[in-house]
């Protein structure tokens, strides 16, 4: 039957604007631009549990701008390709620092966000009159990364949002023939793995890449120096263990669970995925495929299923890494939290599955330290730290210009000394949370969606003008 929640485009503006209102009286405006560009995302990783993309969609999204900001303008053909490719986003960095205030000012500004965001994607939900389940449960998965963030800040309890689960009204299977992308960890649950050498070489299997070919790729990403030397050391003293090994030399046990610490956007992902097929290049690991996690990919709603789910996402690891993305959040909930349930077993499971299953657990530095010091058998299996730096501007610079030689742009030259001077402005302001890699993916979209309403106004724009952005297209709003 047709959702409650459906709304046309500009009730459903009316609404959004109201509520964000609501929130920046308590807030401040500051943060306009970034929640924007959140409950964007948000969005786009919805609609991939719809069962198709359509012009309801497109003009719900148009309609997700603050007061004095601008609608968007996205055509259908952008959401569609912006839909396949969307992953559950993160946190934004003005809700971690909002949470933080709110726990030292005994407020609860971060709790009432919670409810907002359930409350809008809801309603972006039943933009084609129903709410399927993976809907709901993808705007569950976002309810929950929340939360755990005000968990964590030590923010007060609050009234508690929604339960998306209830308002479910069709059943069609989703767009996008999978889940929306969250990082749910149990295979059943869509955990993602992905390697090079997921698999041995085999029929239909691609053969694995060569220990020279992921160096490669390795030393192929911008920046990130200390890491890479990190990496290259543990992948010699794996090499050096090996030729003991074989020579009939003893070789003292080595534990590789080890721990990522640094801002979003940083590259820790990727690096754990070429780790894992670097390691089982070298013997370390057996397949060294990449799974990856976090809280709502371990730990379930009732006693007795945390373990289970948390040794599926295990058993789906073995032979390769299983990427804790967030971790902290496993100990945010108190004394009777599940989290703490998930952590035993994966200690348990590191210890049981030493030689076969590497465990990085990957979030924010300073919650990653407390987290760390929150268990002791935690602290005694996590013994390799390495950290992710922000990116320099320089560094952003050529992350964006690799997004460009991908998808077949270019910069003006005065596009590009635009640029630089904005990506010096951010660095310069940047917080702890800082989006780097990210940051730069939205800059970067942003500048071809105002290329697209530039060039929507010629009759017939020429190749170099599809392909060339301009200063008006980089430059902040």
């Amino acid at each position: 039957m047709p959702s409650v929640w459906t709304k046309p485009a500009d009730e459903l503006h009316r609404e959004y604007e109201a509520n964000t209102e609501a929130f920046y009286r308590a807030a401040g405006r500051a943060c306009a631009g970034e929640l924007d560009r959140f409950m964007r995302s948000a969005a786009l990783g919805l609609w991939r549990g719809s069962p198709a993309v359509t012009q309801s969609e497109v003009d719900a999204y148009n309609a997700l701008y603050s007061r004095g900001r601008e609608s968007p303008g996205t055509l259908l053909w952008e959401l569609t390709g912006r839909v396949c490719s969307a992953d559950a986003p993160l946190p934004p960095m003005f809700f971690w620092s909002l949470a933080e205030r709110d726990a030292g000012a005994g407020r609860d500004n971060s709790r009432v966000f919670v409810r907002m965001v359930t409350n809008i994607l809801l309603s972006l939900a039943a933009a084609d009159g129903e709410i399927s389940p993976a809907e709901a449960a993808y705007i569950a998965d976002v309810q929950a990364r929340l939360e755990a963030v005000c968990d964590s800040a030590g923010v007060k309890p609050g009234k508690r949002p929604l339960d998306p689960a209830e308002y479910v009204t069709a059943r069609q299977p989703p767009f996008s023939g999978e889940a929306p992308r969250g990082r749910a960890g149990a295979p059943d649950a869509g955990a993602q793995a992905s390697s090079p050498g997921a698999g041995a070489p085999g029929p239909g299997n691609a053969p694995r890449p060569t220990l020279e070919e992921l160096m490669a790729e390795l030393d192929g990403l911008i920046g990130l120096d200390e890491v890479k030397e990190e990496v290259k050391s543990l992948v010699n003293l794996m090499k050096v263990r090996k030729m003991r090994k074989e020579a009939g030399l003893p070789s003292p046990d080595i534990s590789l669970h080890m721990v990522f610490t640094g801002n979003p956007g940083t590259g820790k992902t990727t690096v754990a995925r070429l780790l894992g097929g670097l390691f089982a290049a070298v013997g370390a690991l057996k397949t060294g495929q990449l799974v990856e996690v976090d809280r709502s990919g371990l730990v379930a709603g009732y006693v007795g299923q945390t373990a289970v789910k948390t040794a599926q996402a295990v058993s789906s690891a073995l032979g390769g890494v299983l990427f804790i993305d967030e971790a902290y959040s496993l100990a945010s909930g108190g004394e009777n939290d599940f989290g703490r349930e998930a952590v035993e077993t994966l200690l348990k499971a590191m210890e049981d599955h030493r030689d076969e299953l590497v465990v990085i657990a990957a979030g924010y530095s300073g919650p990653m330290e407390r987290f760390i010091r929150s268990n002791p058998g935690l602290e005694s299996r996590f013994n390799k730290y390495i950290h992710f730096p922000d990116y320099t501007p320089g560094e952003l610079m050529g992350i964006f210009r690799l997004q460009c030689d991908k998808h077949g742009y270019v910069l003006s030259p005065e596009a590009g000394a635009a640029l630089s001077a904005r990506f010096e402005a951010l660095y310069s302001a940047r917080g702890e949370r800082f989006g780097n890699g990210r940051a730069v993916r939205n800059i970067f979209e942003d500048a071809v969606s105002r290329q697209a309403d530039r060039l929507s106004a010629l009759e017939n724009p020429s190749r170099d003008e599809l392909m060339t952005l301009l200063p008006g297209d980089v430059m902040e709003e």
